[in-house]
């Protein structure tokens, strides 16, 4: 019965470890697509701000800014790719964060049922015992 009790405190452990490296792959995933959304509303901002200058632009100064643009849009429609697919990899993590934190609930159920189990089999076994035997196993002598 300790034996029991023993291997699910170290299932337990186990879990408890499974979730919380879950839950650290979650955050990490969640800050990388944080990151990328940061990068892709500072992208956007820079292609607003391209075109607003005052003054009067020649034509190659014009025909950069048009460049520059056009490849600005190229890196955005790039973020919005990565961007989808970073959530789609924090979304799978929430799932795993989930799916770990179930197992380690599980396995806090099963330890405490084990030990639970321990406990009748002592009280079980005690009772079975002989008067005299249960006082002096208690130290009532």
């Amino acid at each position: 019965m300790k034996g029991l009790v023993s291997r699910r405190q170290r299932v337990l452990r186990v879990r408890h470890v499974q979730h919380a490296m879950a839950v650290a792959d979650a955050a990490h995933a969640r800050d990388a697509a944080d990151g990328i959304a940061n990068n892709l509303e500072r992208l956007r901002k820079v292609r607003g701000e391209l075109f607003e200058t005052q003054s009067a632009a020649s034509g190659a100064s014009f025909a950069a800014m048009q460049e520059l643009a056009s490849r600005l849009e190229q890196a955005g429609r790039q973020l919005d790719g990565a961007l989808y697919d970073a959530r789609r990899v924090v979304e799978a993590k929430d799932g795993m964060t989930l799916a770990a934190n179930r197992e380690k609930e599980i396995a806090t159920r099963l330890k405490d049922r084990a030990r639970a189990d321990l406990e009748e089999w002592r009280e079980n076994r005690l009772a079975g015992l002989p008067r005299y035997r249960r006082m002096q196993r208690n130290g009532d002598k």
